[in-house]
C-alpha cells in the first residue's frame, strides 16, 4: 500500500485498540464510552466499528480515526502518533515524507532536555563540581542506583556553562530560551535558568524529558527553594506528574496512585519498593493531572504535607477528584512532615499508615475539628459550613447516614440539624444554573441543523438505510437541507441507490463522497447513536418538521424576489403546501 496512513489503519481495528486504553460498552452496531478527554458522567463518547471512527458528542466534540485518538491520549502531535503505531504493526515510513513543524519542533526540544540531562547528571556523578550535591543526596539515603534511574544532575553555579555546551551541539540561544534552559535579560544578553542547583529530569510516560526542576542545597539561602521550567512547547506544568515514567506500570497493577508533593517524596519510597507514587508540582492537584491518571486507575491516594497548604491542597484535590469519579482515600503521616521524612524515619511506620488510608469524609471533618474550636457556637458553625457540602455529595444512604451521625457527635447537636443544612444547600444548589451543561449539539446547532443531522444519521444508522430513506425521501427531498454539504450527500445517496436492487454497503457508498464530504458524513455519522430508534410516526413528524423549516426559507426567498407570475404561483403552492405540513405536526 503506497498509503502508510491508510495501511496503519488497516491494520488495527479502533473498538480493540481504543479499547486496550478505556472501557468499552456495546450499543447496538456501535460501542460507547464516557470521554477521556473531558469530565462527564453520562457516556458520550461513540466508536463505529464500521467506519472505523470515533466521536465525542459531549462537551470536547472530539473525533477522529486511531491516529487522531492516540494524539489526543498522548497529547502529541500527528507525525508522533503516526511513528509509534507504524513501530506496533510493522508498517515503513521511510518513503513517507511528512512536513509537521510542530514536531519538528518537540523533537529538537526532546533531544536539547535529553543532552542537558546527559550534561547535569555527568556534572553530578564524575565531576568535582558535583562532590556538594553528591554528598547530599547520600545524607538523604538516596542511592546510586536511584539517582541513575531517575537521572538527576547538578547545574554548576555558572551563568554560561549550560549555554556554552549546547551552542556546541548546535543549539541557537534564542531556541534553548524558548525551551526554558536559558534566561534573556533585559540587556539581551542569555544565561542559564539552572545554577547551583540539584536537577530532577521532568519525564513523561512515554520516556521524553520535558523539562527540569533545580533544587538549591543550601536550605538557608536567600534565594527561592525552587526553579522550574517555565511553560514551553513541550513542558505544561498542569499536565505533568514527576515519576508518571517509572511508576505507570505498577500503578496499573496496582489499581492505585498516591499522590505526593514534591520529588524526593515520590522517590524515596520508590527506591524503597514503593513505586506506584506521582508527584505534582507545587501544592495544587489539577484537573489535567487527574485525568491522565483516570487513564490508568480509578483510585487514587492523597498523601501531601500535613501543613496548611497540604491541607487545603488535599481538600481542593478532593474537589476535582470527585467530578472525575475517583475512588478517593486520604493517608495522614504522624511524626513527620511530609513520605520523604517518614521513609527515612520509620520504613515500617510508613507502610503500615499507607496499608490504612482514612476516608476523604474523616479526613474532612477530623482536619475541620483540628481547625476550628469546638467550645463555641461560631467555631462549630465553620467545621459545618466545612465539611457538610461534602456530605451532602455522598449517594449512598447507609454512608452518608454514618457521616452525618459521626458529624453530629463532634458537634454535638442533633442529626437533623445536619441533614436541615444538607437540605438547605441542595435547595440553593437547584436554584443556580449548572456551572457547565453536557450537551449531545454543540451550542451553534439550532434546531434545523439538529434535525438534518440526525435524519441523515438516522437513515445510515438503520439495518437497512435504502428501505429507511424510501419513507423518508417520500416526506422531503435532498434539497430541504439547508447545510450545502448535508444535501450534497442527500443527493449522492438518493442517486446512487433510487431503484438499485444492490444491498447498501457504507464503505462502497464514503468512496464516492470527496474527502472533504467524508469529514462531514463521519461527523454525522453516529449523531443518532444512543438515541432510541423513533417510531415511524416519530420520524414522520421529524421529517415534516424539517419541511416546515424549508418551506418557510423558500417563501421567505420568494417574498424578497421581484414580482412575477411564475413567482406568485410557486408563493402560493408554497403556502398551501406549508398548511397542510403545519397541519400534520398539530397534536391530536
Amino acid at each position: 500500500m503506497d498509503n502508510p496512513v491508510e495501511e496503519i489503519k488497516g491494520k488495527l481495528d479502533i473498538v480493540d485498540f481504543i479499547g486496550s486504553y478505556i472501557t468499552l460498552k456495546k450499543t447496538g452496531r456501535n460501542f460507547r464510552a464516557v470521554c477521556p478527554f473531558h469530565q462527564e458522567k453520562t457516556p458520550s463518547f461513540i466508536i463505529s466499528p464500521e467506519r472505523q471512527i470515533w466521536h465525542c458528542f459531549g462537551a470536547c466534540g472530539e473525533g477522529g480515526d486511531v491516529i487522531k485518538f492516540l494524539m489526543k491520549w498522548e497529547n502529541i502531535t500527528f507525525f508522533e502518533a503516526l511513528k509509534e503505531l507504524a513501530q506496533k504493526t510493522g508498517v515503513k515510513l521511510t518513503s513517507f515524507d511528512v512536513e509537521d513543524k510542530a514536531w519538528k519542533k518537540k523533537e529538537r526540544f526532546y533531544k536539547m532536555n535529553f543532552l542537558a540531562t546527559e550534561f547535569f547528571n555527568y556534572i553530578l556523578e564524575k565531576s568535582e563540581i558535583g562532590k556538594n550535591a553528591r554528598e547530599y543526596l547520600k545524607e538523604r539515603a538516596i542511592r546510586e542506583s536511584t539517582i541513575r534511574k531517575f537521572k538527576l544532575g547538578y547545574a554548576p553555579s555558572s551563568w554560561d556553562s549550560l549555554r556554552l555546551f549546547l551552542k556546541k551541539k548546535e543549539f541557537s540561544e534564542a531556541e534553548v530560551e524558548e525551551n526554558g534552559l536559558l534566561v534573556k535579560s533585559s540587556s539581551g544578553k542569555y544565561y542559564d535558568r539552572f545554577r547551583g542547583r540539584l536537577i530532577f529530569p521532568i519525564i513523561d510516560s512515554r520516556g521524553n524529558i520535558l523539562g527540569f526542576s533545580g533544587r538549591l542545597l543550601d536550605k538557608n539561602a536567600k534565594e527561592a527553594k525552587y526553579v522550574n521550567t517555565p511553560e514551553t512547547p513541550v513542558y505544561h506544568k498542569r499536565e505533568t506528574l514527576y515519576g508518571i515514567n517509572a511508576s505507570l506500570d505498577e500503578i496499573k497493577k496496582e489499581k492505585n496512585a498516591y499522590i505526593v508533593e514534591g520529588e524526593f517524596d515520590m522517590i524515596t519510597p520508590y527506591q524503597n519498593g514503593l513505586t506506584n507514587f506521582v508527584a505534582i508540582k507545587g501544592t495544587a492537584v489539577t484537573a489535567e493531572q487527574l485525568i491522565l491518571l483516570k487513564r490508568y486507575t480509578d483510585k487514587i491516594t492523597l498523601m501531601l504535607d500535613a501543613d496548611p497548604a497540604g491541607l487545603e491542597a488535599i481538600k481542593r484535590g478532593i474537589d476535582e477528584a470527585d467530578k472525575l469519579g475517583f475512588d478517593m482515600r486520604v493517608v495522614r503521616l504522624e511524626g513527620a512532615k511530609d513520605p520523604d521524612e517518614a521513609v527515612r524515619t520509620d520504613l515500617g511506620g510508613f507502610k503500615q499508615a499507607i496499608a490504612k488510608p482514612t476516608s476523604i469524609y474523616d479526613f474532612l471533618i477530623d482536619s475541620a475539628a483540628e481547625k476550628y474550636p469546638l467550645s463555641d457556637a461560631f467555631g462549630k458553625k465553620k467545621i459545618a459550613d466545612e465539611v457538610v457540602p461534602y456530605i451532602g455529595s455522598i449517594n449512598n444512604p447507609v454512608v452518608k447516614s454514618h457521616y452525618i451521625k459521626k458529624l453530629s457527635d463532634i458537634l454535638e447537636v442533633e442529626e437533623e440539624s445536619i441533614e436541615s443544612l444538607i437540605f438547605r444547600l441542595k435547595r440553593e444548589k437547584r436554584k443556580k444554573p449548572p456551572y457547565k451543561q453536557e450537551a449531545p449539539v454543540k451550542k451553534n446547532d439550532d434546531r434545523e441543523v439538529v434535525l438534518q443531522k440526525y435524519i441523515l444519521s438516522y437513515i445510515f444508522q438503520a439495518k437497512d438505510p435504502v428501505k429507511e430513506s424510501a419513507l423518508i425521501f417520500s416526506l422531503i427531498a435532498p434539497v430541504d437541507f439547508s447545510i450545502p454539504s448535508y444535501q450534497k450527500i442527500a443527493e449522492i445517496f438518493t442517486s446512487f441507490y433510487k431503484g438499485n436492487d444492490k444491498k447498501f454497503s457504507i464503505g462502497e457508498f464514503v468512496n464516492q463522497l470527496n474527502p472533504q464530504l467524508k469529514s462531514i458524513f463521519d461527523e454525522i455519522y453516529l449523531f443518532s447513536v444512543g438515541e432510541e430508534r423513533l417510531e415511524d410516526e416519530n420520524i414522520n413528524k421529524l421529517c415534516l418538521e424539517l419541511k416546515r423549516f424549508a418551506l418557510k426559507t423558500s417563501i421567505k426567498k420568494l417574498l424578497g424576489s421581484q414580482e412575477g407570475e411564475q413567482n406568485k404561483k410557486n408563493l402560493l403552492e408554497f403556502s398551501n403546501e406549508l398548511k397542510e405540513v403545519e397541519k400534520k405536526l398539530l397534536p391530536l
